[in-house]
C-alpha cells in the first residue's frame, strides 16, 4: 500500500524517469485510438450524413461492450493465443491480436457510406468497440502488472502515462480527421486512420512484457479448489472444473473478501456514478458543437489539438497533485471541478460560437477531466489485486464506463425532448452530486482502501518543509 509521508516535490518529478512509464503511455495510445473511429470521428461524419441527434446517440450503444468486457476478462487473464503468446507474452498477444481485428475493420469501414447502409457501419463498429474493449482489458492489467505492490506510489504517475496517451490516441488522430474532413471526405479520413492502427501495433512490438508472479499465484488459487474440492487427482473433468473456478469465480470472490461485501458493493456504486454526467456531456458535445454554428476545423483545432496539449499538462499537474496530497482528496476536488464545469457548456448555448469562449470551456473541461481521471483511476488500481489484475480492474473499469457507454446513449434523446442545450448541461453537472456526497460519507472508508492517512497528510500539508 501506499506510504502515508508523501513524497517531496523533487522526488515525485524524479519517479516520472522510468521506462515503464513510457511503455503505459504507448499502450495508453492505442486504449484512446478507437474512441476516435466510433466516437468523435463518426458522430462528427453521422451530422455530416443528416442522421438525427436521438440516432447518432443510439449509434453509440456500440459503445456497450466495454461495460461489460469484464464478463471475458479472464479469459485475457488465463487464456493463451498460440503462437502470440510464446512470442509476445500474456499482456502483449491480447493486445496485438485485437489490433490485427481493428485494423481490418477500420480499412472495411471506410468503404461504406453511414447515410446509406447504417447497419453496415454500425456493425463494423461494433466489432471495432469489442475488439478495443478487449484490448482494454489488456492494456490495464499490462500498466498493473509493469509495477510491484510495493511501488503502489507509483500508481498515480502511471495512471497520469496512461490518462496521456489515451488522450494522445484520441486527440491527435481526432485533430487530423476533423481539419481534413471537409478536404478529403470521411472516407478518406478513415483510409488515413488505418495506419494509425499500424503505428499502435508498432508500439505493442516496441514496449517489454512485464515480469510478474501471476502465473504462481494463480496456480496456488488452483491448488487451493483442488484441496477443497476433493480433486486430488488428474481427470479431465476435475481439472477443468478447477480451472473455470480459479478462471472465472475466484477474480470475483478475492476482490469482495479482500474489501469486505458492503464497502465492496459501495464501491461499485460509486465507481458506476462518479463519470455519468461527464459521459452525457461528452456523446453530444461534437453534435453541439456543430449545432451551435462551429466549423469542423474549429472542433479540430480547440477540442482535439488545444485539448490534447491542455490534458496532457493538467495530468501531469494532476498526477503531482495526487501523489503529494493523496487520492481521496483529489477525488473530490476532480470530481467537484468536473461538475462546475459543465456549466460553462451551458453558457456557450446561451451565448453561440465564441471562439474565445470555447477555448477557455476546453481548458476548464479538461483541467477538471484530467484532474479527476488521475485519482479515479489510481483508485481502481489500488482495488485490484495482482493473480487477476485484467479481471478485476475490467470489473471495476466496465462499472465507470456503464454510463459512458449504455445510458448515455440517451443523451441524444434527452436532448431532442428537452430541446435546451442549456438546461441538458446544468442537468450533467448535477449528475456528480451524489458520487461526492458518497466521498464525503465514507471517506474514512476511502482511504484506508487508497492507504492514505488522512490526519498524517492534513499534517504533511501543513507542514511540507518536513517531508
Amino acid at each position: 500500500m501506499p506510504q502515508n509521508t508523501p513524497l517531496s516535490w523533487w522526488d515525485t518529478l524524479r519517479s516520472f524517469a522510468d521506462r515503464r512509464l513510457l511503455w503505459v503511455f504507448m499502450l495508453g495510445c492505442a486504449s484512446g485510438f478507437p474512441w476516435v473511429l466510433i466516437g468523435s470521428n463518426m458522430s462528427g461524419w453521422l451530422k455530416d450524413a443528416g442522421l438525427t441527434r436521438t440516432a447518432i446517440g443510439f449509434f453509440g450503444s456500440v459503445f456497450a461492450v466495454y461495460a461489460i468486457n469484464w464478463m471475458w476478462a479472464p479469459l485475457v487473464d488465463r487464456v493463451k493465443i498460440p503462437v502470440l503468446t510464446n512470442s509476445l507474452g500474456q499482456r502483449r498477444s491480447w493486445i496485438f491480436m485485437t489490433q490485427l481485428v481493428m485494423l481490418a475493420c477500420t480499412v472495411a469501414i471506410a468503404t461504406t457510406d453511414p447515410g446509406v447502409s447504417i447497419v453496415m457501419t454500425s456493425a463494423l463498429a461494433f466489432a471495432i468497440a469489442l475488439a478495443s474493449a478487449t484490448q482494454d482489458i489488456a492494456v490495464d492489467a499490462f500498466r498493473i502488472d509493469s509495477f510491484r505492490e510495493s511501488e503502489s506510489n507509483k500508481m498515480p504517475q502511471a495512471a497520469a502515462m496512461a490518462v496521456i496517451g489515451w488522450w494522445t490516441g484520441y486527440s491527435l488522430p481526432g485533430y487530423l480527421a476533423f481539419i481534413n474532413a471537409d478536404a478529403i471526405g470521411w472516407n478518406g479520413v478513415y483510409f488515413g486512420m488505418a495506419g494509425f492502427v499500424v503505428l499502435l501495433m508498432l508500439f505493442t512490438l516496441f514496449v517489454g512484457e512485464p515480469e510478474t508472479d501471476r502465473e504462481k499465484l494463480q496456480s496456488d488459487a488452483s491448488e487451493r479448489y483442488r484441496h477443497l474440492l476433493g480433486t486430488t487427482n488428474t481427470s479431465a473433468v476435475k481439472r477443468l472444473a478447477v480451472w473455470f473456478i480459479v478462471t472465472v469465480v475466484e477474480p470475483f470472490a478475492d476482490f469482495f473478501r479482500r474489501n469486505g461485501v458492503k464497502i465492496a458493493l459501495t464501491l461499485l456504486l460509486f465507481v458506476f456514478l462518479f463519470k455519468i454526467g461527464e459521459a452525457f456531456l461528452g456523446r453530444m458535445s461534437i453534435v453541439f458543437y456543430k449545432e451551435i454554428g462551429f466549423s469542423n476545423e474549429q472542433i479540430g483545432h480547440y477540442s482535439k489539438l488545444i485539448g490534447w496539449g491542455a490534458t496532457v499538462a493538467f495530468t501531469l499537474l494532476g498526477s503531482l497533485v495526487n501523489v503529494r496530497y493523496g487520492v481521496v482528496r483529489g477525488l473530490l476536488i476532480g470530481g467537484t471541478a468536473m461538475a462546475a464545469s459543465n456549466l460553462m457548456f451551458a453558457w456557450i448555448a446561451q451565448v453561440g460560437p465564441d471562439e474565445n469562449l470555447f477555448l477557455y470551456t476546453i481548458l476548464v473541461d479538461n483541467f477538471t477531466t484530467a484532474f479527476s481521471t488521475i485519482a479515479f483511476v489510481s483508485f481502481l488500481t489500488f482495488l485490484t489485486g495482482r493473480a487477476f489484475s485484467a479481471t478485476q480492474y475490467a470489473l471495476l473499469a466496465s462499472l465507470g464506463n456503464l454510463g459512458r457507454t449504455t445510458i448515455a446513449s440517451f443523451s441524444g434523446a434527452l436532448v431532442d425532448w428537452l430541446n435546451d442545450w442549456t438546461i441538458f448541461f446544468v442537468l450533467t453537472a448535477v449528475m456528480v452530486i451524489p458520487s461526492l456526497l458518497m466521498i464525503i460519507a465514507l471517506r474514512g472508508h476511502f482511504s484506508k482502501l487508497a492507504g492514505e492517512d488522512t490526519t498524517e497528510q492534513v499534517e504533511a500539508t501543513e507542514q511540507p518543509n518536513n517531508s
